[in-house]
């Protein structure tokens, strides 16, 4: 039926009945039918959001039908008609939840416009629920990470993002003080780094949190549908726009939007999106009215924007707007020191949601882990241990035979780390920094770059051994890239 709203329409006749199947079929598919049974089979069997029945004494039971349609299909807007007691309104009330009755004397006219505004409100009330929900969700996500306790202190949390690694901490930092501002953010990283929890941990921290974080992908999408997505339209609009739609961002008002892909939009919908960064109005298609949005926005992208922008492919002014904090998330293969403790992470957090009693993971499985570069980032590291402990038996650890194929055949590369720590002919100062270079490089190293272990060991702070890698360039020659 096109995506039209259904209706059933049920005791009425003659003129009447045809009167409303002229005024409603405009815009609606329409049911006419006279037998109660009928009406009940079709709601069984077909989606239907409306039905309306008319009440005649000793020849249609319009009560009766609306109740056993309200116990069967409660999510179907009920309206009666016809010459209702007292009596008769009140129980039709409490037992069928009519949501208004239509008076004997109303036109088909009138009638219409009262299907229209009950579906309008079943729309609003859909989209209620839907909203309630992720800001149930959200609630229920940040109390379980107040009450987790981090047993290993050697990691960190953002929200759900997990690491140790310093690059890591230093952009954390940084999003949290991004947080406290109102300015819009661009977070841009591979697919899988995590950019969707970045933006997450960024809401829930900021003045906004109360308020709601919608998201929405923007690849893909129809400048159309983009707009009446994120901009709402009005009924008749276009083909299907069978009531009014409220979009993301009045949706969000006070609250938070990410839009992930934001580098696939049309260079047309990237001027109406500018707009609304620059005055925040939007304007729903087939409306003239301008409403106001109080919305913080934070945009994500797995493309360099700046290779886009000198191709002539993305806006610079709309750039310029999006980037009031940047946030560029390195690849996991760039901290590979966070693969131990995402890790062991995964592993307790899919352990307890599939109800199994996995001990751990082998250490060679995490020698592995650490040869290989993590194309698909946290996401594929994530599916690689899901997979792995449906292939584990419960009481047990993860080990090596469980790997994917193309992780388990991963060798060590041949060390080309040939540097002359012969100590001839240098200066004393220069003999202390190769011996302490090389020290540094047999502990991390052993301990597998796990920098707050070596830190420990060799009696420095964590800063302390970052500032000596930094010193030493050790991370772009010694690292596991």
């Amino acid at each position: 039926m096109n995506g039209e709203s259904t209706i059933i329409i049920s005791g009425y006749t003659g003129k009447e009945a045809v009167a409303l199947h002229r005024s409603l079929s405009k815009h609606y598919a329409i049911y006419v039918i006279d037998d109660a049974h009928e009406v009940l089979h079709l709601l069984d069997t077909e989606e239907i959001d409306l039905l309306l029945c008319k009440h005649t004494v000793n020849q249609f039971d319009a009560l009766e039908l609306l109740h056993n349609a309200r116990m069967s299909h409660p999510e179907v807007v009920r309206l009666l008609a016809g010459d209702l007691s007292k009596e008769e309104m009140i129980k039709a009330t409490e037992e069928a939840a009519i949501y208004q009755f239509v008076s004997a004397d109303w036109s088909a006219i009138q009638i219409e416009l009262l299907v229209n505004r009950a579906l309008e409100n079943r729309e609003l009330s859909y989209r209620h629920r839907h909203l309630s929900r992720d800001l149930k969700m959200a609630e229920d996500v940040l109390k379980k990470q107040q009450d987790e306790e981090i047993e290993d202190n050697t990691q960190s949390k953002f929200e759900k993002l997990i690491y140790c690694s310093s690059n890591m901490a230093s952009l954390c930092n940084q999003a949290k003080k991004a947080s406290t501002t109102n300015l819009p953010i661009l977070i841009q990283g591979e697919t899988g780094t995590g950019k969707e929890l970045m933006a997450r941990g960024i809401h829930y921290n900021s003045s906004r949190s109360e308020q709601p974080l919608l998201v929405h992908n923007c690849g893909g999408m129809s400048d159309e549908l983009l707009h009446s997505e994120l901009f709402g339209h009005k009924r008749g609009a276009f083909t299907g726009a069978v009531s009014d739609r409220m979009g993301l961002f009045p949706a969000a008002d006070g609250g938070t939007v990410f839009l992930d892909e934001i580098a696939d939009v049309s260079p047309t919908f990237q001027v109406s999106l500018l707009r609304f960064l620059q005055e925040g109005e939007v304007k729903p298609l087939g409306s003239d009215q301008i409403i106001k949005c109080d919305v913080r926005v934070i945009a994500a992208c797995n493309k360099p924007l700046d290779v886009l922008i000198s191709n002539g492919e993305f806006r610079q002014d709309l750039y310029y707007r999006l980037n009031g904090f940047q946030l560029n998330i390195p690849p996991l293969r760039k901290r590979i020191e966070d693969v131990e403790v995402l890790t062991e992470f995964l592993v307790k957090k899919f352990s307890t949601e599939t109800n199994r009693a996995i001990l751990g993971v082998s250490p060679g499985v995490m020698e592995q882990f650490l040869l290989y570069s993590w194309p698909g980032n946290v996401r594929e590291l994530e599916n690689e241990i899901k997979r792995m402990i449906a292939l584990t038996d419960n009481g047990t650890f993860v080990t090596e035979a469980s790997l994917s194929p193309h992780i388990a055949a991963l060798k060590p590369q041949a060390k080309s780390k040939n540097m002359d720590m012969s100590l001839d002919g240098i200066t004393l100062k220069e003999k202390v920094e190769q011996m302490e270079t090389k020290i540094i490089i047999e502990t991390l190293e052993r301990l597998r770059w796990n920098r707050s272990k070596a830190a420990k060991e060799l009696g420095l702070s964590r800063v302390g051994l970052s500032n000596k890698i930094k010193r030493y360039r050790l991370d772009s020659q010694f690292a596991v890239a």
